[in-house]
């Protein structure tokens, strides 16, 4: 099994030419081998195509991909959900032990790998693993997107965020196997179970409305994702936080530039 999974890499890279992968939840994987098989896979993929990234997901803050394994860098959940419990209040599920606090969001802005960190406000895991598949609304959006935005993590934008799709992002599939299409449901409803007012509502995966309702309406970007998109490039990597938990406000500084945050859906006056 481990050779048919190096293998089956090797083969997207050199024969399909591909330019990376995304290996999907390695933090699941257990290999107690001398030598870990996600290692491997990143220097006989590079061997395959030199020019070829490794990118793995994982989702608690476990940084032997970067540290240990030599992948280029790996998506990681955290600050999502920091950001997520502060915007929402939400603590249910894989959200239980974030707080949502100010200090929880600043904590996880700064790792030691920087840019190889993949940040994110939204992706197709927050979304679409909701019951629902909503998105945050407009004004929670900006917030969130302004923070990673403006961190010096690699920044993913999902789908339309860009430009405030409205549109869910619900989880769809077309299995042709109806055992394996009834387990699909029942696996949605056992996943929401432990998320309270979830469970009973959601949509179908296997209904074609559940596909069409998150199909994309494209627009144009929002200024405040140029803007930010445009000064990252001018910005030292280095970045100082100040936390100020009453007011629930979140400082960012990187050289002369600074973005405060609200996070208390309040007016804030700022210094000139």
């Amino acid at each position: 099994m481990r050779e048919w999974a190096i293998q089956n890499a090797e083969l997207w890279v050199s024969e399909y030419g591909i330019d990376g992968l995304r290996l999907d939840a390695f933090h699941a994987v257990q290999d107690k081998s001398e030598r870990h098989v996600l290692a491997e896979l990143a220097d006989r993929v590079r061997a395959a195509s030199p020019r070829a990234l490794v990118i793995s997901e994982m989702g608690q803050a476990d940084f032997r991909p970067l540290t240990d394994w030599g992948h280029d860098a790996m998506w990681l959940d955290t600050l999502h959900h920091a950001l997520h419990v502060a915007l929402t209040g939400e603590r249910d599920g894989y959200y239980a032990d974030f707080d949502g606090s100010m200090a929880s969001i600043a904590a996880e802005l700064s790792p030691p790998q920087g840019p190889r960190i993949i940040a994110y406000a939204q992706n197709h895991d927050q979304i679409g693993n909701r019951a629902l598949g909503d998105r945050l609304p407009a004004a929670k959006r900006r917030v969130a997107a302004a923070v990673v935005l403006f961190s010096p993590l690699t920044p993913l934008l999902f789908q339309g965020e860009e430009y405030g799709e409205r549109a869910p992002f619900q989880f769809f599939t077309d299995h042709i196997d109806p055992l394996v299409a009834a387990a699909t449901r029942t696996g949605r409803r056992r996943e929401f179970a432990r998320f309270a007012g979830f469970s009973a509502e959601v949509p179908d995966p296997q209904d074609e409305e559940t596909f069409e309702r998150s199909k994309l309406t494209p627009g144009k970007p929002e200024e405040l994702y140029a803007r930010l998109l445009r000064l990252r490039r001018e910005l030292p990597r280095e970045l100082e936080v100040a936390c100020d938990e009453q007011a629930r406000t979140l400082e960012l500084r990187r050289g002369r530039a600074i973005l405060r945050a609200d996070f208390a859906n309040e007016t804030v006056e700022l210094d000139a």
